[in-house]
């Protein structure tokens, strides 16, 4: 089991059928829904605000969630929220942003504090998202920092469901077959 931490009055919130790898950090006030997953070396730091992640999101390996802290120029800080059907691709940053539903956050991407990316949207690999942008849905955006290259094709779109489709059965596999080796 993944190494769960409560964190003063929070403690992480799992959702059925979650897979934890036993390498990922969990700590305070984190909630997983149905079907997600959370891959080797996650770190996900609910401390000094909330992260929520959506049913069907998979995050993946190295990636690291956490949030901006609440302060009087700030009264809410910046939680994490992350929708369904969401794909986390490996070694990502995510602080502070919320993502909606049925998107594919590319390698190596980095999310800022107060993005809003609306859903079916594919961020490329190695984006960098400034604090404070919005992501309109059905685009794909690239770069560093970020910028709307053009609009998702079908496939594309269809994509955003199978990718996350994708992550929900191969962690129904690792939740059968998979046990620590002695």
């Amino acid at each position: 089991m993944a190494d769960l931490r409560s964190y003063q009055e929070h403690e992480p919130i799992i959702g059925e059928r979650v897979y934890l790898d036993p390498s990922a950090v969990i700590v305070g006030n984190v909630s997983l829904g149905d079907d997600s997953s959370v891959w080797p070396m996650v770190a996900a730091r609910g401390d000094v605000n909330s992260i929520s992640i959506g049913k069907r999101t998979n995050i993946q390996d190295g990636t690291v969630l956490h949030v901006t802290r609440k302060s009087p120029s700030n009264p809410d800080g910046h939680p994490l929220i992350i929708g369904d059907d969401v794909t986390v691709g490996h070694h990502c940053m995510l602080h502070g942003c919320q993502l909606g539903n049925r998107i594919l956050v590319g390698m190596s991407a980095v999310i800022m504090d107060d993005v809003i990316v609306e859903d079916d949207v594919i961020i490329g690999a190695g984006s960098l998202v400034p604090p404070g942008k919005r992501l309109e849905s059905g685009y794909l955006y690239v770069g560093s920092p970020v910028e709307k290259k053009r609009k998702l094709n079908k496939g594309e779109s269809a994509f955003l469901s199978q990718s996350a489709q994708n992550y929900v059965d191969l962690k129904d596999d690792y939740l059968l077959q998979v046990s620590p080796v002695s």
